[in-house]
């Protein structure tokens, strides 16, 4: 009987966060301590330290199906395995958000024997980051209802306003809502709506900044809404950045805990993937480079989503480049979309599996073919796959010339993961890439969409509905075309239609709003049904969590 995650995490005694902090060389006097196993790190280490900047290692993975395939886990274990074989690794890595973690998908801390503790903190109020965001994002909302109720000096529009307040959970009961109701005094109605707060723009915007003083620039860019004559309304013209920023002035501090092996590791920030660019903090990512011979860092989903904001958006604006990429494969993925129903994916299927390769090879093109950098599939074994399984993939891989590696760290850690190390450290003493973005900044919006979907996706081209093509037209006049565009697109397909699985051809992705996010920095293109405030499902994870007389949880993951 295999252990839940839950009861191995307990059941490794955690180190000191001190002794964390020693092994990263982070000094005493950068350490803000949350207890014996967390703490923040001080923004100062950044500019201090002489350190030399190690490698920057991309985790990406192929189209996921609805249970994750382990990104998180590979992740983690490919840091353990580096550090096996002598290498200072340092971990980047996402915050989770509390709706996945009560509703369908569980934590996001990793899982087996690759971890990251104390994962009952960091699933649930972990350092209160995101709850600092979720307060900073409705204090906007606040100052923006309370500015119209108290004259509308600003001219703005009540039916144009675009600013949603967020909490962090799954509640689909708040996508819509009527508020300003009860009369004079309590406001002015109107119709209104909630994001779960990993959708908030804040999110993205504490994400890609670089310093208090960047964040409070950005801040004071959110464009909240637009007046009566179709000018935007930012959070600068509310004069709300700077109370924003203050409330945020720890949260932009990187997160630093442990493995279950005791490798340092910076978890900090989490914007939703298929919203907004799915990469942990541009800082957390520079501090790690800065503290690691190895920064082994993850981008959201698949290769066509997380791997594309990471490399187009999170790169481009912080100025990195990254050494070689590990694209996660799993047996039960490739079997689903090979056509296997997701209740069958525990059974044996080599030809499902064959069928469902092209998928891998897709993501692999684009890593390799587009932004020109070395990489490697980690096939990421988990309980249920066959020996035979296993060696079909590896050895279709290696007949199709993919560079491959078997991880098994869910089952070993560290151990399971040396394989794939070794040869990530290979690829980046012996392999030279040639990093290229999909698209320029100084192309249109149309030709960035359609660079992204047929170079990533694999598609034909774009379709831009009456809706779309009156924001285009909006976006340029108000300067605003320069800038990177963000797909909000779902994650199980590389089309915009969640049911085309595989590698999908002759297909057209449409867009159907275009959205200026002018603090993160980029547009955010809507296709298909992407909802940034999910609910939960019938039998929510939430049921089966509990926590006992002496505080332990269970039943987390």
């Amino acid at each position: 009987m295999y252990k839940s995650d839950i009861e191995i995490a307990q059941s490794v005694e955690m180190k000191n966060i001190t002794e964390i902090a020693d092994t990263a060389g982070i000094e005493q006097k950068y350490l803000e301590q949350y207890g014996n196993y967390k703490a923040k790190i001080d923004l100062s280490l950044m500019k201090e330290s002489d350190r030399k900047e190690g490698k920057l290692i991309l985790v990406t993975a192929i189209t996921p199906t609805p249970a994750g395939e382990g990104k998180t886990t590979t992740t983690i274990g490919v840091a353990d395995g580096l550090r096996k074989i002598g290498k200072n690794a340092v971990v980047a890595m996402r915050e989770p958000s509390l709706g996945p973690v009560f509703g369908i998908k569980g934590g996001a801390a990793g899982g087996g024997y690759a971890q990251v503790v104390p994962m009952e903190d960091i699933n649930l109020h972990f350092t209160g980051d995101f709850h600092a965001i979720g307060a900073a994002n409705n204090l906007l909302a606040a100052m923006l209802d309370n500015h119209i109720y108290q004259g509308n000096a600003l001219n703005i529009d009540p039916r144009r306003i675009t600013w949603k307040r967020c909490v962090d959970m799954n509640d689909r009961q708040l996508r819509f809502v009527t508020d300003g109701l009860g009369g004079r005094v309590n406001g002015v109605p109107r119709e209104d709506g909630y994001d779960i707060t990993v959708a908030s723009e804040i999110m993205a915007v504490l994400c890609l900044a670089t310093s208090i003083t960047d964040l409070k620039e950005r801040l004071s860019r959110l464009i909240v809404g637009y007046t009566y004559d179709e000018k935007p309304v930012t959070a600068g013209d509310l004069k709300a950045s700077g109370a924003m920023a203050a409330l945020l002035k720890d949260a932009i501090k990187p997160n630093l805990v442990q493995t279950l092996e005791g490798t340092p590791a910076l978890v900090h920030g989490g914007p939703f993937a298929n919203i907004a660019h799915g990469c942990n903090s541009v800082i957390a990512t520079k501090m790690a480079m800065k503290l690691g011979e190895y920064a082994i860092t993850e981008a959201g989903f698949g290769a066509d989503l997380g791997a594309e904001k990471f490399l187009d958006i999170k790169c481009r604006y912080a100025g990195l480049t990254p050494s070689a990429v590990v694209i996660v494969a799993t047996v039960r993925a490739l079997k689903m979309h090979g056509g296997v129903a997701k209740a069958d994916l525990g059974e044996e299927n080599l030809e499902a599996l064959e069928k469902g390769i092209p998928n891998l090879l897709r993501h692999v093109s684009a890593i390799k073919n587009v932004y020109k950098l070395p990489s490697v599939v980690a096939v990421n074994r988990f309980p249920t796959d066959t020996d035979a399984e296993i060696d079909l993939i590896i050895s279709k891989c290696k007949e199709l010339g993919v560079n491959v590696r078997l991880s098994t760290v869910w089952a070993d850690g560290g151990n399971g993961g040396i394989e794939v190390a070794k040869e990530v450290v290979r690829l980046c003493e012996e392999e030279q890439g040639d990093f290229t973005y999909s698209y320029e900044l100084d192309d249109t919006i149309e030709n960035k969409i359609e660079a992204i979907v047929k170079k990533i996706y694999g598609g034909d081209g774009v379709i831009f509905d009456a809706n779309a093509s009156k924001q285009l037209a909006q976006i340029k006049s108000l300067g605003f075309d320069k800038l990177p565009v963000c797909m909000a697109k779902t994650q199980y397909s590389f089309s915009d239609d969640a049911t085309k699985l595989g590698a999908p051809e002759n297909f057209k992705v449409t867009v159907r709003n275009l959205k200026i996010a002018a603090g993160a920095g980029f547009i955010v293109a809507l296709t298909g049904n992407i909802m940034t405030m999910p609910g939960l499902p019938k039998s929510p994870a939430a049921e089966r969590i509990d926590v006992d007389e002496n505080g332990v949880i269970s039943g987390l993951f």
